[in-house]
């Protein structure tokens, strides 16, 4: 048996559909000040805004504003959302998007348009842009997700399999890990739905290097890995030392959890990994004792993509159905609308949030 083919726990999970989309293929969701916050990239080819704020009536308003979801090709992308593919409220309470600034899957960012933007999620005031430059968002870079530690943010690099730091005081960033066997995507490892191999190209496996991360509750490790997996882990003291060799890095990483390929993760403040299983349209869980158990399947969890804690325990959870897309089936699209927006209680009642 697997490590993550383990019994579906006793309790019995609710699933609740928070709200729907035709326009919007999120891929991320979070909460913050009493809002909730959904995105999607631009080479899902739907008309949704890139970053939009649910309405009382569950409708999707362009957020912070019209004018930074109007980019169009040509147009400076310094201040306009290019492509966004996640979103995350820090510690403060801000609202962090990230822009890979790639408007096609696998095309090189445009100038100006990887970046990360921290917003006031009450008042939609832009508090910072931080540019990534070419040297960081590579040609064929796909800036994937981020996590924070005190003065410093962490990022997966999809595309060029590297780990970006970033100091948040003085907005240096720095490439590290690039091509090292914890970040690359292993091509034995596919990613399986509804009993197919998912293809980039025919015949090509779709293959994600770098792409979920989470730092565990008293801040010393990094854990990460290919959207394939298995995960690894880094100590933040020498991620976070500009002046550590890229062999001392390499030399610390160690294996951390053989995890199958998942749509993304969350980690409450006990250390519990949440993580969404591709294959099984499943919810699992891993506690901090290395203990895998499956919190629920459902058919309507499919490529069910980075989830987010809530206050009240909930995990909400944007279904991308990203695996059905024309790119990946020879033009022809597999969707079926809508898109859901999702929540499941979970096993452990008032669920700590990490950020």
């Amino acid at each position: 048996m697997s490590a993550y083919a383990l019994p579906t726990l006793s309790q019995a999970q609710t699933l609740r559909i928070e709200a729907t989309s035709s326009s919007l293929d999120w891929n991320a969701v979070t909460l913050a000040k009493g809002h909730v916050f959904v995105a999607g990239p631009r080479w899902t080819g739907f008309s949704g805004p890139a970053v939009g704020i649910l309405t009382k009536n569950k409708d999707v308003a362009p957020f912070p504003n019209v004018e930074w979801n109007a980019w169009k090709p040509g147009q400076d992308a310094t201040h306009h959302f290019v492509s966004v593919n996640a979103l995350h409220t820090a510690p403060d309470g801000t609202l962090w998007v990230v822009d890979t600034g790639t408007p096609s899957f696998g095309g090189a960012p445009v100038p100006g348009g990887a970046k990360l933007v921290r917003i006031d999620p009450a008042t939609g005031h832009i508090l910072r842009i931080y540019p990534l430059e070419p040297n960081i968002a590579q040609t064929g870079s796909y800036v994937d997700d981020i996590r924070f530690n005190d003065r410093h943010a962490y990022l997966t690099d999809a595309g060029r399999a590297a780990l970006i730091v970033l100091d948040l005081e003085t907005g240096q960033a720095r490439r590290v890990l690039e091509n090292h066997a914890s970040t690359h995507a292993q091509p034995e490892r596919p990613i399986v739905m509804e009993g197919h191999i998912v293809e980039s190209h025919p015949n090509q496996p779709l293959l994600v290097n770098v792409d979920p991360l989470e730092v565990s509750p008293d801040g010393t490790w990094l854990y990460f890995g290919p959207m394939e997996g298995p995960w690894s882990r880094a100590p933040t003291a020498l991620l976070d030392d500009p002046t550590v060799s890229p062999e001392t890095l390499a030399a610390a990483i160690q294996p951390w959890a053989d995890l199958p390929p998942i749509g993304g993760s969350a980690m409450d403040a006990e250390g519990t990994l949440y993580f969404t299983n591709l294959k099984e349209n499943s919810l699992y869980q891993r506690d901090s004792s290395g203990q895998i158990s499956k919190v629920m399947s459902d058919p309507r969890l499919h490529w069910a993509d980075a989830p987010t804690l809530a206050a009240d325990g909930r995990l909400w959870i944007p279904i991308a159905q990203l695996d059905r897309l024309p790119q990946f089936h020879q033009g022809h699209s597999l969707i079926k609308p809508p898109f859901l927006l999702v929540s499941i209680d979970l096993p452990t009642a008032a669920q700590q949030v990490r950020h």
